[in-house]
């Protein structure tokens, strides 16, 4: 099994006197994303799900080493769902983690939060919607918290046309809704990544007003899209990526006409995913070229 998933350098994509390096971490289906920064610093999106065998700690600090790194700087746990957060007490045994960013106490109580609250111990910041992550080189606005999303559009944002046909979906109130997502922008690169936000999140992300503008670089939301909990056309097109990576598992996300979504989007240039999804047929998966693991019924 690999166990970098994808690697995409900013460089390939905008010109840049050195590169900002992203890796997605097969997970098999949680989530899992390691930014390695030109000035030799990182931050980790999520850790994956948790496990007797420590496997995605293991993939995480493999990725890691790969690329020099010897601490994480940032760990940002976008929300507390046992696949994006079981890794931490694992992974915090391998590699130094110096501080973790989260929305604060879990509006699902117990269980998962309860084992992460005490693997992460006093490295815990909270975040909200409008705040900056601090690396050097990169400008990162979180854009959703704790169930908020930013007030002001970000600079050369407008009015979105996409709004007057969207469908309205009732307020979520799961941790999937509370996800830490944020724009990090790199010289004209600029990458979106907003965890598990829903639908109805989306939507005040892109209606009236697009606060986000266009993007380089979207991670498709919830896996891809998970049934169809999120995955917004009018927030998704109006972003007009180029390229959008899909973290999902051969039986986890990308169902549900998640592919068609993605599909869709205006001037599309790639579209990758970590697994081929089980629960399509070939003319909903993207191209056997760009799945990391192209085997049927990879994931666990």
């Amino acid at each position: 099994m690999r166990i970098a998933l994808l690697l995409v350098s900013a460089l390939a994509l905008v010109a840049q006197p050195r590169a900002l390096d992203i890796y997605w971490v097969d997970v098999e289906g949680g989530a899992a994303t390691l930014i390695a920064t030109p000035n030799g610093q990182s931050m980790l999106i999520d850790t994956g799900f948790p496990g007797s065998d420590d496997r995605d700690a293991k993939r995480i600090f493999t990725a890691a080493q790969s690329t020099g790194l010897k601490k994480i700087d940032i760990l940002v746990t976008t929300h507390y769902h046992a696949d994006h957060i079981g890794g931490l007490a694992a992974l915090s045994k391998l590699i130094p983690i110096e501080k973790i960013l989260d929305h604060g106490d879990s509006v699902e109580p117990g269980g998962a939060f309860d084992t992460y609250r005490t693997a992460a111990g006093s490295r815990r910041e909270k975040v909200k919607a409008g705040d900056k992550i601090l690396l050097r080189g990169l400008d990162i606005t979180v854009v959703s918290a704790a169930g908020e999303v930013i007030d002001k559009p970000l600079a050369g944002t407008t009015a979105n046309a996409l709004c007057k046909d969207a469908q309205v979906k009732d307020t979520d109130k799961t941790e999937n809704s509370q996800s830490v997502g944020f724009l990090l922008t790199y010289g004209k690169f600029k990458f979106l990544d907003v965890g598990d936000l829903t639908w109805d999140r989306e939507m005040s992300l892109a209606c009236p007003v697009n606060k986000i503008g266009e993007v380089t670089l979207f991670q498709a939301t919830h896996h891809g899209f998970s049934n169809g909990q999120s995955g917004n056309p009018a927030l998704i097109n109006a972003l007009r990526p180029q390229v959008v990576i899909v973290n999902n598992g051969a039986r986890k996300g990308f169902s549900n006409g998640g592919y068609d979504t993605i599909a869709k989007i205006p001037a599309i240039e790639g579209i990758w995913q970590g697994h081929r999804s089980d629960a399509n047929d070939a003319a909903h998966n993207t191209t056997e070229e760009m799945i990391a693991n192209p085997e049927s019924g990879a994931a666990d």
